[in-house]
């Protein structure tokens, strides 16, 4: 891949200012508002292919996909998934003579309909269209990205390079060997992969239709990342959920009722679930509205 900003000892003067300024601007929460600007050349690292590979292949980019790749470097992510994969997507730098030189690539893979690189600030980039986010980006980067990665569209996939996205937990990693790679002591890279949940912290209530009739049901959720925790009230009695999983926009988990095991598994649609609730043998529709969002 890349990258746009420096990961190691051989970041250069540069990329050591540039990580400070982010640094402190973090610290004053005005990293997202400001456009970085460098004025001195910058070395940048590439991805070996084994790299891209894994990337490619834990992001599962398929022809379907929308690839924004940050921090694109020569563009081989996005050349690679348009070549390889059939996939559309762009990616952004600051460096207009790699933002050149990626295009050029592009043109030479024969893949310029499918894939394309802009001059731009990554803070800036809408990445509104994305099913799937690439990057190799400074840790503090990856921090400040990590609101607007969250609040991309519940099933959109993040590959990350090296670097976690905060205290945001990946949803699977892996370890592979680098012997060429240029940074670092240890000659290995760990890929880390992320699927943005959909918000489901707050207060919902549901009522369900049984031959004796409707059961109102309300449930308090915590949500943290692509984790929940929370509570049901049933007949008038509070009981913790059980076994609760969250992937992308689809939930479940149970509720003890006595000696009845109740379990509920929905699909999010932004304030509410529809799904189903299986009880014994009995299947029945089940679907719930959120009253009031997630507190603190």
């Amino acid at each position: 891949m890349h990258k746009m900003f420096r990961v190691s000892s051989a970041m250069g003067a540069a990329g050591f200012v540039l990580g400070l300024v982010v640094t402190l601007c973090l610290a004053t929460g005005a990293i997202a508002e400001e456009e970085v600007k460098i004025t001195e050349e910058t070395p940048y690292v590439q991805s070996p292919k084994i790299v891209v590979d894994t990337m490619l292949r834990m992001g599962a980019i398929n022809a379907n996909d929308f690839l924004i790749d940050l921090g694109s470097g020569d563009g081989r992510i996005v050349i690679n998934a348009a070549k390889e994969r059939k996939a559309r997507g762009f990616g952004v730098d600051y460096d207009p003579r790699l933002v050149k030189l990626a295009n050029e690539n592009a043109r030479k893979a024969g893949v310029s309909d499918r894939a394309s690189f802009f001059e731009q600030n990554i803070f800036q980039t809408d990445l509104g269209a994305a099913t799937v986010v690439t990057m190799y980006l400074l840790p503090e980067y990856n921090l400040a990205l990590q609101p607007r990665l969250l609040a991309l569209r519940p099933g959109t996939r993040i590959v990350s390079h090296d670097y976690g996205i905060g205290d945001w937990k990946p949803d699977a990693s892996e370890k592979i060997s680098v012997p060429e790679k240029r940074v670092g002591i240890e000659k290995a890279s760990t890929i880390l992969f992320w699927i943005v949940p959909a918000k489901i912290g707050g207060h919902w209530r549901s009522s369900i239709l049984t031959a004796s009739g409707a059961t109102e049901i309300e449930f308090n959720l915590r949500q943290s990342f692509q984790n929940f925790e929370g509570t049901a009230t049933v007949h008038g009695r509070e009981v913790p959920i059980e076994r609760p999983f969250l992937k992308a926009g689809y939930l479940s988990f149970r509720v003890t009722d006595g000696e009845e095991t109740l379990v509920f598994q929905g699909n999010v649609s932004n304030s509410r679930i529809a799904g189903k609730l299986i009880r014994g043998g009995e299947t029945l529709r089940w679907r719930a509205l959120r009253t009031e969002e997630q507190k603190g």
